[in-house]
């Protein structure tokens, strides 16, 4: 599966590596290519390759909408067991599947591509990317290097569980490691674009850091959002607490007048306290809108692999 986004010039290309490296493994497949709004010809030439092979699926999408919701389209149209999905501007290697399928086949739920050796821009790519993949290790506790490389192989099981927005997709590894996914991460080569120019820049970064904070409250406190507020909440009340104390006992022991002492003081702890009971009141409404919702939409708060019975052992 491949989101474009104006890849005219490698279309062709793509294409001819893919169905080469799926002959070459003997299985049935599907290509889906998804167009995000491309406005160069990429959807027109996509669709003439449609009109040649049966086992290429085209999702024309309305305008861009971006790299995630390209890939949930994908995801969604997806009838495969395994799904594969990679860029489609040839960064990645269409040769590389095999490695992917192998993992896969030795009981992984997903296999995650590791951009090893990058040839990205020091500054602008390469030392955002590795603060970011740092931070997006320590707090999902998935040991992988590179959590933003679309170069990914998934057994069907797991992606039916997964709900992707915003732009998460860059953490797809660590939402499904909420759901015990077995996740594995393979070397992978990563070269420089044919042609074209990366669709990036230095904005990403700010969004990559927003989109980790989301990650922390997703993945420890989805089911349990006054926890997370509630933990904010304790240090603000605790802190205007301390300063209250302070405060009074100046007041009762030696006489000081409160405002004209302590004026800002006594400001700043009334506004911990108003932004602690602010905080409970968020995670309170936190708490009702998440039950709510796993109430409405069905959705288990939990995830399994199989269900093993004594007929199952005995068929086995």
């Amino acid at each position: 599966m491949v989101p474009l986004y104006n890849e005219a010039d490698v279309v062709d290309e793509l294409y001819t590596r893919l169905t080469s490296s799926m002959g070459l493994t003997g299985l049935e497949y599907e290509l889906i290519l998804v167009d995000d709004g491309s406005d160069d010809n990429t959807l027109e030439l996509i669709k003439d390759i449609v009109g040649k092979d049966d086992k290429v699926v085209v999702i024309e999408l309305r305008r861009n909408f971006g790299q995630t919701p390209a890939l949930a389209a994908g995801f969604d149209a997806a009838r495969g067991h395994i799904i594969i999905s990679m860029d489609g501007d040839l960064q990645h290697a269409p040769e590389e599947i095999p490695n992917f399928l192998e993992q896969i086949n030795a009981g992984y739920d997903v296999v995650s591509g590791w951009r090893k050796h990058r040839v990205d821009n020091l500054i602008m790519r390469k030392l955002p990317s590795r603060v970011a993949n740092w931070f997006a290790s320590k707090i999902s506790g998935v040991e992988i290097h590179d959590f933003g490389t679309t170069f990914k192989a998934y057994k069907r099981e797991v992606i039916e569980e997964l709900d992707l927005y915003g732009e998460m997709h860059r953490f797809i590894p660590a939402l499904l490691s909420r759901i015990g996914a077995k996740i594995i991460e393979i070397p992978i080569k990563n070269i420089i674009r044919p042609s074209g120019s990366s669709n990036y820049g230095i904005s990403r970064t700010f969004r990559v850091a927003f989109d980790l904070i989301t990650l922390k409250f997703l993945l420890g406190y989805i089911t349990r959002p006054l926890h997370f507020f509630g933990r904010a909440a304790m240090y603000s009340i605790f802190i205007s607490l301390l300063l209250s104390a302070y405060i009074l006992y100046d007041k009762f022991a030696y006489n000081v007048p409160i405002f004209v002492a302590h004026g800002p003081l006594a400001g700043l702890a009334a506004t911990l306290l108003l932004i602690g009971l602010i905080f409970i009141a968020t995670g309170l409404i936190g708490e009702m809108i998440s039950r709510v919702y796993f109430e409405s939409t069905n959705k288990k708060i939990y995830s399994v692999r199989k269900v093993h019975r004594k007929e199952n052992l005995k068929a086995d």
